[in-house]
């Protein structure tokens, strides 16, 4: 952890000095990402250099003590105390900061979810899921945006990209990231019986313009009328847009604005958040030494929850926790979830980082 915030510090005061240099006054868009992202770590930086500082007079007050003053030595004993109960405070804040790693303190993300086994169901499932995250962003007073639609004759969605925008938004919704399996009769169903359906989430950090070095070189622009079922979305212009990137192969599709300018800003925001979170997952798999956990594995193919109809059951398979009472959380009462998260997470962290001395 001590790295990580080092890290973060470094990269804070790289950000401090990019705002007072002239080529970066001179660019107001480059301006306004290095004041944004600089605006996302003043917070956890502030933090580590409060901290920081109170080691450092830890450190004088011990060696104090130790001199041959008797009367620095006295007034030095006195003050060590208090110094320790306030950096255990801040340390603490620290470590409530840093919960899910990195990037914990984005205000913007990404979410996609994707229909998987099970068809029409798993669609409609996919849907649920949607309304249950859109109702707990709402209460939370963050914003929510769609980026792209895909959906079928029965109303579900095979796939939804949506952004969220708000502090704190992605270190509480990161961990939602993996398989949700559904056990329930579908609508389909006639004779009553009880199927099993795999819906996927993904939640990715949003990065800072800077952060990424995307060029119009890197990717193909293809053009095309949005089309949807039943006639919705339909227009007759090349409004449509979908990114190819080179190097990767990553596609991205926007259609849901009417504008092809829209389309394409919103597009090169999901493609920027995918090849972040895919460098994000190349560095964290060279890190060997690096502590595994599913919560920290960000493996999407693996299944981290169940959803359980007939009983009313919500089981988050990563931590143990069972709760029956699926349709107060589907409403979008998702907190006894993500605390639940939260907490495992913050007493992995106070058992893996030990003493602060």
């Amino acid at each position: 952890m001590r790295k990580l915030l080092d890290e973060k510090l470094a990269r804070f005061e790289e950000l401090e000095r990019l705002m007072n240099d002239p080529e970066t006054l001179a660019d107001s868009a480059r301006l306004a990402a290095v004041a944004r992202e600089h605006g996302s770590l003043a917070k956890l930086c502030g933090k580590y250099r409060h901290f920081k500082s109170l080691n450092a007079q830890i450190e004088e007050a011990k060696e104090l003590i130790e001199g041959d003053d008797p009367e620095m030595r006295e007034l030095a004993e006195s003050e060590l105390p208090v110094l320790r109960e306030n950096r255990e405070e801040v340390w603490n804040e620290l470590l409530d900061l840093t919960i899910g790693g990195e990037d914990a303190n984005r205000t913007h993300c990404i979410m996609e979810i994707h229909a998987g086994t099970g068809g029409d169901e798993a669609a409609l499932f996919a849907r649920d899921l949607f309304e249950m995250y859109r109702h707990y962003i709402e209460s939370k007073k963050w914003k929510i945006e769609i980026m792209s639609v895909s959906d079928n004759e029965l109303g579900g969605f095979k796939e939804i990209v949506f952004g969220v925008d708000g502090e704190g938004c992605f270190r509480e919704l990161q961990f939602e990231s993996g398989g949700h399996r559904v056990q329930r009769v579908p609508v389909t169903e006639t004779k009553g019986r009880v199927h099993t359906s795999m819906t996927t989430v993904a939640v990715m950090a949003e990065p800072e313009d800077v952060e990424i070095d995307l060029k119009e070189s890197d990717y193909r622009i293809d053009r095309f009328c949005a089309s949807g079922p039943g006639g919705q979305h339909v227009n007759k212009t090349a409004s449509a847009i979908r990114l190819t990137h080179f190097e990767t192969g990553l596609v991205v599709s926007c259609q849901d604005e009417k504008s092809q300018h829209k389309n394409l800003a919103k597009a090169l925001r999901v493609l920027r958040s995918r090849l972040y979170d895919l460098k994000r997952a190349e560095e964290q798999s060279k890190r060997s030494q690096e502590r595994m956990s599913q919560l920290g594995s960000g493996d999407r193919s693996e299944r981290i929850r169940t959803y359980n109809f007939p009983e009313n059951r919500i089981t988050d398979h990563r931590i143990g926790l069972t709760l029956y009472k699926l349709d107060v959380i589907l409403s979008g009462d998702l907190s006894p979830v993500v605390e639940a998260l939260l907490d495992y997470e913050r007493q992995e962290l106070r058992e893996s980082f030990g003493t602060i001395d």
